[in-house]
Formats: C-alpha cells, structure tokens, sequence
C-alpha cells in the first residue's frame, strides 16, 4: 500500500513539474519580444548622452544611431496627458519647477527642456536645442509610429489603461492583443500586473535596483516569470553566475545603464539578451 501511495506522489510531482513548464512556455508564447535581433540596444532616454533625455531631438538621434529600441519614461500630468519625464518634477530637465503630477500640459509646454543640456553638456551643445519641449506620449506616437521599437518605462501607478489606450489608438498592438513594438517596464510591480491582467501578449519587463543574488535569487525569478518576461537589473549589483541563472528561468535580461565600451563588451560575455545605454552607437561598434 505504501509503494502505491509514493508512486502516485511521483506521478502526482511529475505532471504538476510538467504543468508548471507548459504554463511558463505559454507565457513566452504569448509575449516576445518584438525586434527580431538576437541582441537588442535600447537608446536611454533616447540618445541622452548627445541630446535632452526624453525629448524628440533624442529619439530622432538615438534612430539615426539605429537602435533597436528608444526608452521613455511615462508621468502623468494633473490634467491626465502622458509625458515623457524621468523624474517627478520638472526641475532637472526644464527651466521650471513643480511636480509633474501637479501641473497642467499647458504649464508643462510653455518649459525649457533643451537649454540645460547645453549648460551641463558644453561638447554637446546644439542650438536647436534650445526650446526643447517636454513630449506627451502622443507626440512621441505620432511621430515616429512603427518606425521604431519602443521601451516603456511606467513611472506612475495608474496610468496602465491610458497608456494601453494609447497603444491602441496608434495601432502598435496588433488585432489580436499581440505587440511588436513594445516592451512595458517599471520598477513597480502591481503596475506591470494591472498591465499583465488586461493584456497577456505585451512583453514586460521587472526592473530591479536590487536584485536578489545568492539565496532567494530562485524565488525572485519565480514571482517575476509569473508576470513578466525579463528583467532590468541595475549593471552594477550583477554578476555573470547572475545572468547564467536568469536564462536558466528562460527570462530575458537588459541592464542599465550600459555606457562604457569594456561594460558592454562583459555583459555581452556574460550572456544578457541587451543593454540599455546613453551611447547606442557605441553598443552598435561594439557588435560589430
């Protein structure tokens, strides 16, 4: 009797093991990346290291440049428009001040965005931009469209459907829910949840400043792989054995941010699927 009742639980342990494996690959199924490449360049912020982060000027370079990606962040303002802003207030990148969640558009689009780039970044400086505007998500759809692959950064929690809607209206996601041009990341995981909940065919993306490494790295990439396909690790907190795990859960995996040649070339070594980086052309020698 004893006999019969072990091997009913092997039998019992098998099929879950089997289930587990065939609901991971159907996740995989459903989402993946859109660029065809083996290895993918997201431009940070667009090419920020030559333009104002977040700004037309620097997708249009981070383009030309030919990354596979450009990234953006997503706030949103009081009035409800998505924009293109790393941080919660405007201060840094503009000539004003105030908090994103608690200004209009119309306050938002009267700002600077372009000046202080030249004044931090004198060999990089570019009259034009000067009067650089701070883009709404819809600026940034209309005009470059399908033309290029897009990183998503959510920045607020709440914003998932408009954003969705967005993706929508502009016909970057194709009739059946699936995207191609895509990715959605954040730090927040019950925003990429939400998102996850509404549309299972959009690949996202855990960011992580502290990912977990040594014990408890297993049941980390548990959790994530439930919702998400791959993860952004901050490049300074890990370590090859770190990349050769993440693969191992069949996850996906870009550090940020990328900029100096020998970084790009280790990471490389290491295994990652990309890298964000300031310096896409740089990324693009290094391929070479």
């Amino acid at each position: 009797m004893k006999r019969i009742i072990l091997v009913a639980l092997l039998i019992f342990t098998l099929a879950s093991s089997q289930l587990t494996l065939a609901k991971d690959n159907q996740l995989m199924a459903q989402a993946t990346l859109p660029t065809g490449e083996e290895f993918y360049i997201g431009a940070h912020r667009g090419a920020s290291a030559y333009a104002p982060e977040n700004t037309i000027a620097a997708f249009e370079l981070a383009i030309e440049m030919r990354s596979d990606y450009i990234e953006l962040d997503v706030h949103e303002t009081k009035d409800n428009v998505l924009v293109a802003i790393h941080d919660d207030t405007v201060d840094r990148t503009t000539n004003g001040s105030g908090k994103v969640g608690e200004m209009k558009i119309s306050e938002i689009k009267e700002l600077d965005a372009g000046s202080w780039f030249n004044e931090t970044y004198p060999d990089h400086s570019n009259e034009s931009y000067i009067d650089e505007k701070v883009p709404t998500l819809e600026e940034v759809f209309r005009k470059f469209g399908r033309a290029t692959n897009y990183i998503i950064e959510l920045k607020t929690r709440g914003i998932e459907k408009r954003v969705l809607d967005l993706l929508q209206q502009y016909k970057l996601l194709e009739e059946n829910g699936r995207s191609n041009c895509i990715i959605i990341q954040s730090f927040d995981k019950e925003s990429l949840q939400i998102i996850h909940s509404q549309n299972k065919s959009i690949p996202l993306f855990q960011l992580l400043k502290h990912p977990i490494i040594g014990k408890g790295t297993d049941k980390e990439l548990k959790e994530i792989k439930k919702y998400a396909i791959g993860i952004g690790p901050n490049i300074d907190r890990i370590t090859k054995q770190y990349v050769e795990e993440v693969r191992k859960y069949n996850l996906f995996i870009h550090p940020y941010t990328v900029d100096k040649k020998k970084e790009m070339k280790r990471v490389i070594d290491w295994g990652v699927s990309g890298f964000m980086t300031n310096y896409p052309e740089h990324g693009k020698k290094v391929l070479q």
